[in-house]
């Protein structure tokens, strides 16, 4: 499957990022030379172009694209993109801001299948939209369901493991990861766990402490 993301700013720049990383096919269409350069430093396919353009859309794939991602800082340009994606019959994703007023929000979600506030959700999110998924997991926690964040120590059991390879089954999930001092971002599937560094986990209530112990050690439950 081939995805399209219009804009590789930061929001575009990890959810290209964390769809190649799972194994997907991205191209990015970008109007900034340089970053265009970064995405294919990163072994992305990517297009010098404005994305609100169906000739650059055409040369990046549209007709066999599965998605457009329209996650630039131009609203505009995004919902252009996506417009050009309804028309080859694809799944259309469209980044907006806190700023829409609501008629222009209820415009945008006629016509695309999915509205995103990235800011908000993270790129993440934003991908899980892409892919055809809820993006809206905070609305679909339970009563069940807590979130909590975890402190990594020197000697805990996943240090030097990737957030990829941490099945804690259906009792919890790591939703977001920072190094020590640092703000907590969407972790990529690669992002290896070291010492100091806090995960933050949506968790089963009955499965906290031994989740907690899993990962960080016996240490948790004194």
């Amino acid at each position: 499957m081939t995805f399209i993301i219009v804009g590789y700013g930061r929001v575009g720049a990890r959810t290209a990022r964390i769809l190649r990383e799972e194994g997907y096919e991205v191209t990015v269409v970008e109007t900034d030379q340089a970053k265009v350069d970064r995405a294919r430093e990163a072994e992305l396919e990517a297009v010098l172009g404005d994305g609100a353009r169906e000739s650059v859309l055409a040369e990046a794939g549209l007709a066999g694209a599965v998605a457009i991602g329209g996650l630039s800082g131009d609203m505009n340009a995004n919902y252009e993109a996506c417009l050009h994606g309804v028309d080859a019959g694809i799944r259309t994703v469209m980044r907006v801001t806190d700023d829409v007023n609501d008629r222009i929000y209820a415009e945008y979600a006629e016509a695309v299948d999915e509205v995103v506030y990235p800011e908000r959700m993270g790129a993440a999110g934003a991908k899980t939209a892409i892919l055809g998924g809820s993006f809206n997991a905070i609305g679909a926690l339970t009563e069940r369901l807590r979130l909590t964040t975890l402190t990594i120590p020197a000697d805990a059991p996943v240090v030097g493991a990737s957030v990829a390879s941490i099945d804690l089954g259906d009792r919890a999930r790591i939703y977001a990861h920072g190094p020590a001092g640092e703000p907590l971002t969407i972790p990529l599937p690669g992002t290896t766990i070291d010492p100091d560094d806090r995960i933050a986990l949506v968790v089963d209530r009955g499965a906290v402490d031994a989740v907690t112990t899993e990962l960080i050690g016996a240490q948790a439950s004194g």
